[in-house]
């Protein structure tokens, strides 16, 4: 085992109240491609730039368009965990974890099991009629074709996601700060710590045992107690032991 991993689990093994706060790097394992490296959504060409095209004002204005990029490039049903989530599963069931707080969007770590995972931009597993709010699945989304609409009242069905322009729910990013606060131990992994406000998350912490897990530096590294370089999945998995 490489000497920072053997570190982490050390680490990890004298914790008891650690907390997670995860970014699209933990899913690329998964098959879900990041926004921001090479080969990310952001760097892909487009009609129109995929912020534009994730917006809220572009969701009401060219709802057709939106649901072509977002079933397209932001959906992967067929994705399943990786060692990341497992992990990080297996340290809840130990009572060790107590939350994992994650900017995915793709409901990964409930597959995997995790039971406290606090979404701050949402889900698309959650979809709701703008008109009358009925709930559907991601699976009666994807197969309508075109502007996905609800068969009780047509009205259109929108993903429960945190779209540009549209403000994060309060009380997650309460329940997260709280969570992160009161931590012994904060792995923060798979995300570049630039995207505000959930990359601010992470100076409520308090304690000494602060770890960042990423494939590339971030801003934050200053003021990390441990860095480990790499995926994230076989670093975790390792030092848990999914095997």
């Amino acid at each position: 085992m490489r000497e920072d991993i053997k570190k982490l689990a050390e680490l990890i093994e004298n914790s008891s109240n650690i907390v997670f706060f995860g970014g699209a790097g933990v899913s690329t394992e998964s098959g879900v491609p990041d926004f921001r490296s090479q080969d990310g959504i952001y760097n892909q060409k487009y009609k129109y730039p995929p912020e534009m095209m994730i917006s809220h004002s572009f969701f009401m204005r060219d709802t057709e368009e939106f649901y072509r990029f977002y079933k397209d490039r932001m959906v992967y049903p067929e994705a399943r965990p990786n060692k990341a989530h497992l992990a990080l599963y297996k340290l809840e069931q130990e009572g060790k974890l107590k939350a994992v707080i994650t900017q995915n969007i793709d409901g990964l770590h409930q597959m995997a099991g995790s039971k406290e995972v606090l979404e701050l931009h949402g889900s698309i597993l959650r979809n709701h009629c703008m008109n009358c709010g009925k709930s559907f699945s991601l699976s009666e989304v994807m197969e309508q074709e075109g502007v996905p609409r609800c068969d009780v009242c047509g009205g259109i069905i929108k993903p429960d996601v945190v779209l540009y322009e549209e403000s994060l729910d309060m009380g997650i990013m309460r329940r997260a700060a709280e969570y992160i606060s009161r931590a012994d131990m904060l792995i923060v992994g798979g995300t570049s710590l630039v995207v505000y406000p959930a990359a601010g998350m992470i100076d409520y912490y308090n304690g000494d045992k602060l770890v960042l897990i990423n494939r590339d530096a971030t801003k934050r590294d200053g003021a990390a107690d441990l860095i480990i370089r790499g995926n994230i999945g076989e670093v975790l998995g390792e030092a848990v032991g999914i095997v």
